[in-house]
């Protein structure tokens, strides 16, 4: 690649938030590389998605690129066609339940580490942007207090989830050493476009009012109290784009969501409801379900770690998105789209859906 002109480089973009972050980038003239594995046989695709979603795919660089690689698999040719580059931001992971700790641990922390060896490389750096997740941010007490959330280990958290704590802390202690400017965002649930509701992945929330959809859902795990926060996609993007453009943002996290989420109980026999089912009507604590085989819960066991009644300090991240003439959705508007988009794609949201909802607002 010879352009050296990129301003921003997004890693992880081919994934939920990216897919969005990226043309919200490129609405602001900025012109974006993207390093992904397989990038050739991804680009025209994605172009195409740049067009469908108003974004500028002429202002794309594609890079082949690897988080499981040594320097994430670039050249010295790579590395110096970035060093214009004054924004990096590291979406990348490997999502997915029951993933063996040596493969989360290879992608999601030492990649991350290598992000942030690569970003302290850039001369013309600015900030790096690292996606966490809400449940690795700060949360509140029972008093109100803002206090850090507890620390994970392979050995009681799912791999997926101690990972992406422990490379949070591995990012922010080599940034620390490093000199490289980081700002943290935790974002909740990331569910649809809150204008059309069009996603592209369910893992997660979307699995379980999946479950509700189809009838398959006959108790409730957790208490009224448990909370699963969402944030809608389009806001994520343009949080993300324009947190940068603030200073004061450097060094700071900040923790996405709607805190207008009804509680999970209410939300899921809202979904019931939407579907037409009978909502179930026994409640059971997580603690009571533990021991059960997934094929009778229904679902991965790690998974009952996100159902907890925790709450999350985001005044002073909605004051700065208030700052950015962002506000929030109303989340039952939010809810209600990404739902029925999931239902009207038979809860397999895949690009090309996802690309025709983008084109038809509801």
């Amino acid at each position: 690649m010879k352009d050296t002109s990129v301003d921003s480089l997004v890693i992880g973009s081919t994934g939920l938030i990216g897919r969005w972050l990226v043309p919200e980038l490129t609405r602001q003239g900025r012109r974006v590389a993207l390093l992904s594995r397989h990038v050739q046989t991804r680009a025209q695709e994605y172009q195409d998605w740049m067009a469908a979603l108003g974004g500028e795919p002429r202002h794309l660089v594609f890079m082949e690129g690897d988080l499981d690689a040594p320097r994430l698999g670039l050249s010295p040719e790579d590395e110096a066609s970035l060093q214009g580059v004054r924004d990096v931001f590291h979406l990348g992971a490997r999502f997915a339940w029951h993933l063996p700790p040596e493969v989360a641990r290879r992608t999601n922390v030492e990649g991350s580490r290598a992000v942030v060896e690569l970003t302290s490389r850039l001369p013309a750096r600015r900030r790096l942007v690292l996606i966490g997740g809400y449940r690795i941010g700060p949360r509140l007490d029972a008093t109100g207090s803002v206090i850090p959330a507890p620390e994970l280990s392979f050995s009681g958290a799912g791999a997926y989830e101690a990972s992406k704590g422990l490379a949070h802390r591995v990012a922010l202690e080599t940034a620390a050493q490093l000199g490289v400017p980081i700002t943290s965002v935790h974002p909740a649930s990331v569910v649809g476009d809150s204008r059309t509701g069009a996603t592209v992945q369910r893992l997660g929330l979307g699995d379980t009012l999946q479950r509700i959809h189809a009838g398959k859902t006959p108790v409730l795990l957790g208490s009224a109290e448990t909370f699963v926060p969402v944030v809608s996609v389009d806001v994520m993007a343009r949080f993300l784009a324009g947190v940068v453009e603030f200073p004061e943002t450097r060094g700071q996290e900040y923790t996405l969501l709607d805190p207008a989420t009804p509680p999970l109980h209410e939300l899921l026999r809202w979904a019931a409801k939407r579907s037409g089912r009978s909502a179930p009507r026994i409640a059971l604590p997580v603690s009571w379900v533990r021991w059960l085989p997934e094929r009778l819960l229904g679902t991965a066991a790690e998974s009952l770690d996100f159902l907890d009644t925790a709450r999350y300090p985001v005044e002073p991240t909605l004051a700065l998105a208030r700052r950015m003439g962002l506000e929030l959705p109303p989340v039952t508007t939010v809810l209600e789209r990404w739902f029925d988009f999931l239902r009207d794609t038979g809860f397999s949201p895949d690009v090309d859906r996802a690309r025709t909802a983008s084109m038809t607002p509801r």
